[in-house]
């Protein structure tokens, strides 16, 4: 599998912009071909027995390319899928009972929204961190963005990989590499881009 350091595209299969849930394969089968290095399902509502049996379709596909296949919030998933990870966020639960719930080594990742919870964050074991909303994102309206201004020295205190996140497209994604960041995350651009192959080829030339 992909090692976490290597990805630099970390794409999220978010079921509020995915309507139809036979939909999921497709989009994953795109990602992976467009070079998207890291992908999480994510699916707020969602039942744990429905987001179980998609995580499960979705990593037959993922596997096949060394991809790794992280699920959002829920680690019990993890104890009857073999998925590479959990994700979780502040609210949730803490790194050391995500990896109780899994009941196996596997990496997890937890949201940050400043410099002092991303410190907090690796104290707590992360293997990484989702570091933003750098801008405003329709994904978290109720988020305020944190802007660009701590992404570099983020890199430089923390020395685990760093996924900027919140609304990032092509048409910024030059101006967060600028600001420091080495790995993004990408939701709604990807998701409602013309083409997922296209739109992800691109972000990764530029990130490469």
């Amino acid at each position: 599998m992909r090692a976490l350091r290597e990805c630099r595209l970390y794409g999220i299969i978010d079921l509020g912009y995915i309507p139809r849930l036979r939909d999921c394969n497709r989009v994953a089968e795109q990602m992976v071909t467009g070079g998207v290095d890291l992908i999480q399902l994510r699916g707020k509502g969602k039942s744990i027995d429905e987001l179980a049996n998609l995580a499960f379709e979705i990593h037959e596909i993922t596997a096949q390319s060394d991809t790794p296949l992280i699920v959002n919030d829920h680690a019990e998933i993890a104890a009857q899928v073999p998925v590479e990870g959990v994700h979780v966020g502040q609210d949730d639960d803490s790194i050391l009972i995500a990896r109780q719930k899994a009941g196996r080594d596997l990496i997890v990742g937890k949201s940050t929204h400043s410099p002092a919870q991303a410190h907090t964050a690796r104290g707590e074991g992360a293997d990484y961190i989702g570091f933003g909303p750098l801008f405003a994102t329709p994904t978290k309206p109720d988020y305020k963005p944190i802007g660009l201004d701590d992404i570099r020295q983020v890199h430089l205190d923390l020395g685990i990989p760093i996924f900027c996140i919140g609304g990032i497209n092509i048409d910024n994604l030059q101006q967060v590499i600028d600001a420091g960041a080495k790995r993004v995350v990408m939701v709604s651009a990807l998701l409602k881009a013309h083409s997922i192959v296209d739109y992800a080829r691109c972000a990764t030339d530029m990130l490469a």
